[in-house]
């Protein structure tokens, strides 16, 4: 272990941490998961060291659960459940290579959990608006008819795991926070500003990245403040989310509004 750094990208579901892990794990000098046939390769569901996001409630949810938070305090934090961890994400990566990249959605309020099992770690936070991922995430709920798990409480979701984050950043070494937007309006740019981050050379982003996803979202938002009862719950929404809102530079009022709050 201490001949390698970790990478662990961080982001709730639907926060575009596929497509940017896809995008580090291209570096030459970079190995992550691939084929594992665990779902989008996350290493949350190649270990049994700790619980996935599915034993708090998934996507939407987990971050409710006190328990999924995990920090440099837990029980867990062991020296055999350290080589454990090790050990059995391993098979999965190119040893070769000094840099070993992990992303699952849990990582953004475990991150004290990580870098306390292996103290040379990088944290690479990325936010989505969170209209976009919560509409993303009820329309994932709604294909396996799972109704329920309704808008408002999708966010409010959004809102907690991120605050939690922040509260914890202040122990972390090592942690970068970009914009999903930013990302998607200049993919090799954003890339490479990690990578600065990480020591790594540039190198170019040859994913596929869709520049425009969020607008789908957005017009989903105008359409429902508009509605009667959608609009009722919307105007509350407004009301009791957009303040907590603005400290992570988005806006339910301004829904372009895309602001930086990394330090």
């Amino acid at each position: 272990m201490q001949n390698h750094r970790f990478i662990f990208v961080c982001g709730l579901h639907r926060s575009g941490t596929s497509i940017l892990f896809k995008s580090l794990r291209d570096h030459p000098e970079v190995s992550g998961f691939h084929n594992t046939n665990s779902p989008e390769d996350e290493g949350m569901h190649l270990q049994t060291v700790y619980k996935p996001s599915g034993a708090y409630g998934g996507a939407g949810k987990f971050g409710f659960n006190p328990e999924s938070h995990l920090t440099e305090a837990s029980p867990l934090v062991t020296e055999e459940n350290r080589k454990k961890l090790f050990e059995e994400w391993t098979p999965y990566w190119d040893l070769s290579k000094q840099y070993l990249l992990e992303k699952s959605p849990p990582n953004l309020v475990r991150t004290r959990f990580l870098q306390a099992m292996f103290p040379d770690s990088y944290f690479i936070v990325t936010l989505r608006h969170p209209l976009a991922v919560s509409y993303a995430t009820r329309a994932w709920y709604k294909k396996y008819r799972i109704y329920w798990r309704r808008l408002p409480r999708i966010f409010e979701h959004w809102l907690v795991c991120h605050e939690i984050f922040l509260q914890d950043q202040k122990y972390l070494k090592n942690a970068l926070i970009l914009n999903y937007e930013q990302f998607v309006a200049d993919p090799s740019n954003y890339t490479n500003k990690i990578y600065d981050f990480l020591g790594l050379s540039p190198f170019p982003n040859n994913q596929k990245v869709l520049s425009s996803v969020n607008k789908k979202y957005f017009s989903m938002w105008e359409k429902d403040q508009k509605g009667f009862l959608s609009g009722f719950v919307a105007r509350r929404m407004i009301s009791r989310f957009e303040t907590r809102l603005n400290r992570f530079g988005y806006s339910l009022v301004d829904v372009e509004r895309a602001d930086s709050i990394a330090e």
